[in-house]
C-alpha cells in the first residue's frame, strides 16, 4: 500500500532449534517512528537483519519500500539506512573523512561525496568539529556521526537499532532531536530500543515483541490504556488513616490498592478532574491530611513489564 513503509506478513526465521521469528506480522506507516520493544532474546535485531536484507527469512511476505526483500533485495539497499547497536566510524579520521568515504562506497562519486559529506554535518550541528578526529568526539557527537553517515543516501527508511545504548542522558536527547528532525522531513524509521522513555518520546506507534512474535500493538496512550487507565494515588501523613479514608473515597474498594509502609492508596479513575476534586473535598471533610495527591498514568515500563511477565528466554 502507498502509506505503508514497511509489511512483514508471517516471517520466519531460525537459528538451529531456536525460532527467533515466530510468525511476526507488522505494519509501519510512511513518515513515522515505529518502535519495536522487547527484552532480550525476543527477535528485534533479527527482524532489524531480515528487514535490511542482511538475513534471509525462511518464511513469510515482506516487504520494505514497496519492495520484497527477498526477490529485490537490491533495489531495498538503495532505499534504506542501517544504524545499528555498534558505531560504524574509523576513529582517526576526521568527521567529514568519514562522510566522505562512505559517500565514496555508495558511489556517490568524489565531488558529490564531499558535498553531501557538508550537508550532513551542517545538519546534525557538527560542521564545526567535520576536521576534527573522531576519536576525540563525545559519545552523543559520535552517534550523531553515525547517524549522519547511514543517511549518505537520503533513505526513505532508516533502521535504528538500540541506537543510544551507552550514551548518557544529554547524548541521548541529541539523537533524539535528530531522530525527530528526519521524520519532519519525510523519513519513516523504524526504531529497536530498550529505553522505554526513549519510545515513549519518539514513537508513534510500539509493537511490543516477545519469543519472535508482535503481541502488542498501538500508540504509547492505547498501551498504556489497555493495562488499566489513569489512576489516582493519595499519601497521607499518617498510615493509621487509610482504612478509613478507602471507606470514604468514592471507589469501589476492591479497585483500591494499599502501601502501608509508603502510607499510599492508589484507585483506577475514568473523569481524571471529577476524581481528584472529589478526592480532595473528601480528605479535608473528613480531617485526614495528605502529604500528596497525584493522577497519573501507567508508564510503558509497567507495560512492559506486564505484557513480557514470566517469559524468560536465552538471547538471540
Amino acid at each position: 500500500m502507498a502509506d505503508t513503509a514497511i509489511t512483514v506478513e508471517g516471517a520466519e526465521k531460525k537459528y538451529g532449534e531456536k525460532r527467533a521469528l515466530d510468525g511476526l506480522d507488522l505494519s509501519v506507516a510512511r513518515g513515522t517512528v515505529h518502535g519495536v520493544l522487547g527484552p532480550n532474546g525476543a527477535g528485534k535485531t533479527t527482524l532489524v537483519r531480515v528487514l535490511s536484507t542482511l538475513l534471509r527469512p525462511d518464511a513469510g511476505r515482506i516487504e520494505v519500500a514497496g519492495y520484497d526483500v527477498v526477490t529485490d533485495a537490491r533495489a531495498v539497499r538503495t532505499r534504506i539506512g542501517l544504524l545499528g547497536q555498534h558505531a560504524a566510524l574509523d576513529e582517526e579520521l576526521g568527521g567529514h573523512q568519514n562522510l566522505e568515504m562512505f559517500g565514496r562506497l555508495y558511489h556517490l562519486g568524489a565531488r558529490h561525496a564531499r558535498v553531501r559529506a557538508d550537508e550532513l554535518l551542517e545538519r546534525f550541528g557538527l560542521a564545526d568539529t567535520g576536521r576534527k578526529a573522531v576519536r576525540q568526539y563525545s559519545g552523543g557527537m559520535r552517534r550523531r556521526l553515525d547517524l549522519a553517515a547511514s543517511l549518505i543516501t537520503d533513505p526513505e527508511v532508516l533502521f535504528l537499532d538500540e541506537p543510544t545504548t551507552g550514551l548518557d542522558p544529554r547524548g541521548r536527547a541529541e539523537v533524539w532531536n535528530s531522530v525527530r528532525s528526519l521524520v519532519g522531513g519525510g523519513t519513516t524509521v523504524l526504531l529497536t530500543t530498550q529505553y522505554l522513555e526513549e519510545a515513549d518520546q519518539l514513537a508513534d506507534r510500539i509493537s511490543v515483541v516477545d519469543a519472535g512474535r508482535v503481541i502488542a500493538d498501538g500508540t504509547a496512550d492505547e498501551l498504556k490504556a489497555d493495562l488499566g487507565g489513569d489512576r489516582i494515588d493519595v499519601v497521607l501523613r499518617d498510615a493509621g488513616q487509610l482504612g478509613a479514608a478507602v471507606a470514604l473515597l468514592p471507589f469501589d474498594p476492591a479497585g483500591v490498592s494499599v502501601d502501608t509502609d509508603r502510607r499510599l492508596l492508589s484507585a483506577p479513575v475514568t473523569d481524571r478532574m471529577t476524581a481528584l476534586t472529589g478526592v480532595v473535598q473528601a480528605l479535608q471533610r473528613a480531617g485526614i491530611e495528605a502529604e500528596d495527591v497525584a493522577l497519573r498514568r501507567p508508564t510503558l515500563d509497567e507495560v512492559f513489564l506486564h505484557l513480557t511477565a514470566d517469559r524468560t528466554k536465552e538471547a538471540v
